[in-house]
């Protein structure tokens, strides 16, 4: 049985992006992008919602050839996995082995997460949220970044108890803190 997995680069005020969807005070530096693709290796899809696939759709074009290596092997590790993206609005997507899914359906995740050889990634904080709320997600990374957002797109879902039990950290050289997760 597959896990599904929730990571996300957050503020040290629990944001992924300010209150203009601003998310560049939190963009991985070479390290922690490595250590980023470390653990998407294991990823044989990616579950995302619409705007953070049309963010990460990026890799599916952009030339690797003079990239930095880390951006490369993430480019590869993405290309590599399936996606399935959860919109209501998107008309076809805009990347290879991916499809559309109209709704989030926890039963039909459940079922893909019992039948697949590899983990999966949820993606997003509002899909997250859906996942989280259903008990689906089997692991969370939150990668904390030394900025405050003020406010924003919460990482977590509000109003939602979620018991957790840490089971592994890490701090980087920029001081990111990789807070590692499993529920209770």
């Amino acid at each position: 049985m597959a896990k599904l997995i929730y990571s996300a680069i957050t503020s040290l005020d629990g944001y992924v992006a300010d209150a203009d969807g601003n998310f560049e005070l939190l963009a991985p530096d070479p390290e922690l992008h490595q250590f980023v693709n470390d653990q998407e290796r294991p990823i044989g899809t990616y579950l995302y919602g619409r705007r953070l696939y049309e963010v990460m759709a990026y890799w599916e074009t952009v030339d690797t050839s003079d990239a930095e290596p880390v951006s490369a092997d993430f480019a590869g590790l993405w290309r590599a996995a399936d996606k399935i993206v959860y919109s209501s609005t998107l008309d076809a997507p805009s990347s290879a082995r991916t499809r559309i899914e109209r709704t989030f359906d926890p039963e039909r995740v459940s079922a893909m997460k019992a039948s697949a050889d590899r983990d999966i990634s949820v993606g997003g904080p509002h899909l997250a949220a859906a996942a989280i709320k259903a008990g689906l997600v089997d692991e969370c990374h939150l990668f904390v970044s030394p900025v405050s957002l003020g406010g924003g797109n919460a990482a977590l879902p509000h109003g939602v108890v979620w018991p957790l039990k840490l089971v592994g950290s890490h701090q980087f050289g920029s001081g990111v803190v990789h807070l590692h997760y499993r529920p209770r």
